[in-house]
């Protein structure tokens, strides 16, 4: 199988080594950060036809209320150099935020400042981080302030914060953060037990389907291995359905981080203990050490898979961000001994093989243009694929599948129109009817 290489995966190739193979996950180490930093929102965005990685706030290596800080760091992934940008413009330092991207801003949301005394106080606030002006700006305030919460984005438009910490406990709200609008609608809560309700966790949506495991309950501050579904009303966004099925991982996990590949949510590295911001264990027992683990939840089977051999283990993630259809970035953390990283990691997933396939079509024969786009883009398949069924998908640089199609695998003209998407980095991916990989493609959008 041919796979096209774009030229941020070639340099990565070519300047980065070694390369720690883990079943279908292989872990590059990229340059290090300017500082160490744990517990820091990240998010990816396109400059000058450029991914950057960018990391938000967090804590310093002392680890003490002091060292928490509003710094900002990116990430060019095509030079493989870091630089320092303008802080986040709070007058309150902050851990434990978030941050999205939409159309290609980033939404950085919530977390929690420390006092000297040790009291600690939520963020209601959303600022806002434009790359192409390299400027912030402030959006409105959340009506429940928030931590440790569980943030996806909705068909890069909506932003979805849910349940989290505020203050004096966890909380069952959900939060719909409208970035067009800049307006905060309420979604259905989380059924208000201790199932549902969570600070640490983490989650992806796939399709109209948010899931988030893992977390903390408030009663007894353990971590819980509990896996929730909310399936999204795309009439009305705000009227969420939660379930909790009758799966899950059989295990815990505290601050993972969260990714998604087409169908399959993957929950990477974290805590099977919780932990405050030092990485001491609320439960009295010491410094807690990250878990050497990838779990897999396959949503349409409903059915996991859980790797226990990751070359390396880090914790304290807040996110871990997308810069390629099957490429991901891990930037800081904790690793083991509580040691707060300045390492980064491309994390690059290569989907196992299907058997039982007598033909593949030849990514040859597939011609996807013009890229960059602006109105339509154009994707020509020339021959057949045993008659069968293809499907093209399109996401945006966070994971999320704005277009899924199926296709009759005989010659074809397909066209997307492109015209209602922002400026920025998309990505394409076609499979055949049983998701088997023919290509991906990194796609850039002009106006």
């Amino acid at each position: 199988m041919k796979i096209l290489l774009t030229s941020t995966i070639l340099f990565l190739l070519i300047f980065i080594a070694p390369i720690y193979a883990q079943n279908s996950w292989t872990w590059q180490e990229l340059n290090p950060m300017p500082e160490k930093v744990s517990n820091n929102a990240v998010a990816a965005a396109v400059k000058d036809s450029v991914t950057y990685v960018y990391s938000f706030m967090g804590i310093d290596s002392t680890k003490l209320w002091s060292g928490i800080h509003l710094k900002a760091f990116r990430y060019n992934t095509q030079t493989n150099v870091w630089d320092t940008i303008a802080p986040v413009p709070d007058n309150l330092t902050r851990i434990a935020a978030s941050a999205n991207t939409v159309k290609n801003k980033i939404y950085i949301i919530g977390g929690y400042h420390v006092y000297a005394n040790n009291s600690e106080v939520s963020s209601n606030k959303i600022f806002i981080y434009d790359p192409q002006s390299d400027s912030y700006s402030q959006g409105v305030n959340l009506p429940v302030a928030i931590d440790d919460q569980v943030q996806v984005v909705w068909r890069d438009s909506l932003i979805f914060i849910i349940t989290g910490w505020s203050n004096t406990g966890n909380v069952s709200s959900v939060q719909i953060y409208n970035p067009a609008l800049d307006t905060i609608m309420q979604g259905t809560p989380v059924p208000n037990n201790n199932l549902y309700k969570a600070f640490g966790a983490s989650g992806v949506i796939i399709g109209d389907t948010i899931y988030y495991c893992g977390g903390v309950e408030h009663s007894t501050w353990k971590n819980v291995n509990f896996l929730r579904k909310g399936v999204i009303n795309p009439v009305d966004p705000s009227d969420i359905t939660w379930t909790n099925p009758a799966t899950n991982p059989g295990d815990k996990g505290y601050r993972m981080g969260a990714v998604v590949y087409g169908n399959t949510g993957f929950w990477i590295g974290g805590a099977g203990n919780s932990y405050n911001y030092d990485g001491i264990a609320y439960d009295g027992t010491g410094g807690v050490d990250p878990l050497d683990r990838i779990m897999a939840y396959h949503a349409k089977s409903q059915t996991w898979e859980v790797d226990t051999a990751t070359p390396f283990s880090v914790m304290d993630l807040r996110n871990i961000t997308q810069i390629d259809s099957n490429q991901y970035i891990i930037a800081g953390g904790m690793l083991p001994g509580q040691a707060v990283s300045n390492r980064a990691f491309l994390l690059t997933y290569t989907p196992p093989p299907v058997t039982g396939i007598t033909s593949i079509k030849s990514a040859d024969n597939i011609k996807v243009y013009p890229n960059p786009v602006n109105n339509t883009l154009q994707v020509n398949i020339n021959g057949t694929v045993d008659n069968s069924t293809l499907k093209i998908e399109l996401m945006d640089i966070t994971g999320k599948i704005l277009i899924d199609e199926k296709i009759a695998g005989a010659i074809i003209t397909y066209q997307l129109n492109m015209r209602e998407y922002a400026t920025g980095s998309y990505f394409l991916r076609i499979t055949n009817e049983k998701e088997q990989l023919i290509n991906s493609y990194k796609i850039q959008k002009i106006n």
